[in-house]
Parts: C-alpha cells; sequence; structure tokens
C-alpha cells in the first residue's frame, strides 16, 4: 500500500490566519457565568413595535420565498428616499443598491468584488474586528494606521506614508467602532484628498450614523465620504438596519455603490447568500420610511445610557474615552493592575460579573490593546444599572 509523501492541510491558510470572533465569543462566556453583557453590541430592549408588525404581517401575507437577489424593489426603493432626505445623495436603486445579510456580508462582498491579489487596505486601528478577516479572505493585504486616545487622532503624515501605487482602497467606520470616533469634516476631506491622488476606493461603514452626540467645543456630524467631491464614484456605503433600528438579529444590510462596482458586488452576493430574508425587507421599507422624529429620539436615547454609564466607569476605577457616536466606550484600565485585557476580561467576567471586550481584539497587535477594554451601552437601564452595581466590587 502506498504512503502518501506528505500530507495535506485540512485548513486553508487564509482561516489560518485569524480567530473566531473575540467579540462573540465574549457573549458565551456572559452566558455561561451569569454576567452583565456589556460586550457584544446588541440591544436587549424591543424594537420599534410596528416594525416588528410589519414583519409580521409579511410572514401572514406569504412573503415568504425569495426577494429579487439584489433586494425587493419597495426596499431599495425605501432605502434611496432615505439617502435622497438623509444625504443628500440621488442613488438609482436599479443600478446602485444591494441588499445584503447584514453589514458584515456588504463588506466582504464588496471588497472581493473590487480587490485583487496583492492589493493593499488602509484600515485604521482600533479596528472592528472584522475588517482585518475580510482583507485576508479578499485576498488583501492590510496596512494599519493608529489611531490615538484621548481623541482618536490620526497623524496625517502617517496615513499619507501608507498609501502607495498598491493601495486599493481605505475602510472608514463612521462613527467609529470600537472608540466612538466621529471623524470631522477636515479629516474626511484630508482622506478624500488621498484617495483621489492615488486612485484609491473608500469601503465607509456607516451603520451607526444617526448616532451622534454634541459637543461643546465642536460640532459633531456625520459626514458620508460620498458626500465629498470627487468621491461619489470612488466610495462604497456599507449600512444596515441593525443598529438604527434595533434589529441586530434581522442581518437586513445594504451597500450603496456605482453601478460598475454595484454589479460586481452583486455577483459575489448572489453565490455567498443568494439574498436576505424577503419578509425583513418588507419591514425595512417600513422602517426606513419612519417620521424623522424617530431618528432624534434614538439619538437622545443612547446619549442618556451614555452618560448613565460613563461616570459609573469611572468611579470604579476605569480611564474612561468619551465617544462622540456609536454606542460603544474604549477604556484604560492600567489602573487594575492586570498584566493584560485578556486576564482583566476574564476577572471580570468570572468574579464582578459584567462582560466586555478585550481591546486587543481590535489591533493587528495585540500588545497595543493589552491595557484597553471595551464596553457596550445599548442596553436597558436596569441592565446599565446592575453592571454599575457590580463594578463597584472592582473598587473595593
Amino acid at each position: 500500500m502506498t504512503t502518501p509523501a506528505t500530507t495535506k492541510s485540512r485548513v486553508s491558510q487564509k482561516a489560518g490566519r485569524f480567530t473566531e470572533s473575540v467579540i462573540r465569543e465574549m457573549t458565551r462566556e456572559a452566558l455561561r457565568y451569569g454576567a452583565v453583557n456589556l460586550s457584544q453590541g446588541f440591544p436587549d430592549f424591543p424594537a420599534p413595535a410596528e416594525i416588528k408588525r410589519a414583519a409580521a404581517r409579511a410572514i401572514e401575507d406569504d412573503i415568504n420565498q425569495y426577494a429579487i437577489t439584489w433586494g425587493a424593489k419597495d426596499f431599495r426603493d425605501a432605502i434611496a428616499e432615505k439617502t435622497k432626505w438623509h444625504l443628500g445623495l440621488e442613488v438609482d436603486p436599479e443600478t446602485e443598491l444591494t441588499v445584503t445579510c447584514g453589514s458584515t456580508e456588504g463588506m466582504i462582498a464588496a471588497m472581493m468584488a473590487t480587490v485583487d491579489p496583492g492589493e493593499e487596505v488602509v484600515i485604521f486601528e482600533p479596528f472592528y474586528e472584522n475588517y482585518a478577516p475580510d482583507a485576508v479572505l479578499s485576498d488583501a493585504r492590510p496596512r494599519y494606521v493608529p489611531l490615538r486616545a484621548p481623541d482618536w487622532t490620526f497623524d496625517r503624515e502617517e496615513l499619507r506614508a501608507a498609501f502607495n501605487a498598491k493601495t486599493k482602497a481605505i475602510i472608514i467606520c463612521n462613527p467609529n467602532n470600537p472608540t466612538g470616533k466621529v471623524f470631522t469634516r477636515e479629516e474626511m476631506e484630508f482622506i478624500a484628498t488621498l484617495c483621489r491622488e492615488f486612485d484609491a476606493l473608500c469601503f465607509t461603514d456607516e451603520i451607526y450614523e444617526h448616532i451622534l452626540y454634541p459637543r461643546a467645543d465642536r460640532e459633531v456630524e456625520h459626514v458620508s465620504m460620498a458626500q465629498l467631491e470627487g468621491m461619489r464614484e470612488r466610495t462604497v456605503v456599507v449600512n444596515s438596519m441593525s443598529k438604527t433600528y434595533s434589529v441586530t438579529g434581522w442581518r437586513v444590510g445594504y451597500v450603496i455603490a456605482p453601478p460598475a462596482i454595484t454589479s460586481a458586488v452583486r455577483k459575489v452576493h448572489d453565490f455567498l447568500t443568494v439574498g436576505a430574508a424577503a419578509p425583513l425587507q418588507a419591514a425595512g421599507a417600513l422602517a426606513l420610511r419612519l417620521p424623522r422624529d424617530y431618528y432624534e429620539h434614538l439619538r437622545a436615547d443612547y446619549e442618556r445610557r451614555r452618560d448613565m454609564l460613563l461616570p459609573e466607569l469611572e468611579r470604579a476605577g476605569f480611564k474612561v474615552f468619551r465617544p462622540d457616536g456609536a454606542y460603544y466606550v474604549m477604556t484604560d484600565i492600567s489602573a487594575f493592575g492586570f498584566a493584560d485585557d485578556v486576564e482583566f476580561t476574564r476577572h471580570l467576567i468570572r468574579e464582578v460579573g459584567v462582560a466586555c471586550v478585550p481591546g486587543s481584539s481590535f489591533y493587528s497587535d495585540p500588545a497595543l490593546g493589552a491595557q484597553q477594554v471595551r464596553f457596550c451601552f445599548c442596553k436597558r437601564d436596569e441592565t446599565l444599572q446592575a453592571a454599575a452595581e457590580r463594578l463597584q466590587k472592582l473598587r473595593a
């Protein structure tokens, strides 16, 4: 009997270059130890009643078969209408929109549709943990540029140095997960200048676009890269219903891009997932047409939750980096004397009873986040209060 000379690996090199989601792992740990879950960014309060009723009606009305692969027409029309009033952009729902299974699929589909092997993608760090695996899966080489606390600003010369002839795109999450940074108009204009100079695309994750907090010293505004001069034709906007309408489990997102890119995204999307859930797209058409004051109430509710949690974290001994947007807060844990963020997070879950996310999961080099952890505050008042009470154990 002939024995093979070598044993083939059962796992691809790509899959070996990243781990499973640390964020989702923290939710499993929270459930295992009965900890208050301030790790994964999903609300623990109900979604708007009218949206839930619309989904139930759609199922009862037998909207239960495949929608058009790139999205049900009524939902695409609603996305275009909302994009017009919110961003001032005219989007053709027939040629510039793709409905995806959440923004997660939207980002990887967009990257696989546009990036060739060996091309580079610029990523700000700390970054939402999906972006690095997305680069690997699309055969790109990531180039990391630091955002530095306390305001999570970037050095313009460092960013310029990351761009070169191989740069295919830059990824921006604005408002930012995990830091809560909201990029200023001046910062966005500078990034746009580099994109035009180096003929690069911009993948912009705008899932937290409506969650912004006013500041006394400067305006906090959501600027979409697609709004800036010369950027409409080189910007891929990735968005979702998840955060704005508190339906993270529905997995209904969308990608807005110029027609040629949209055509490529639709092909990748078709063979990745075929399409998003049809009855939830029907409900999404209603959601995106909610009165505009819905978004002001959403913003105000999250600002109140933020202002509940931040002082409690400070009282417990954390150094807090105050977010201007999204619903996360990055903190410094160096005052507690733990070796690293993983050891601290394990202690917090098992001994204190509160789950957060270790900061190292947001960096290419884990050492950069070894004294940071992220909390989320998209939770009921009772949840935040329970976490605050448990965190007092750290003071003792």
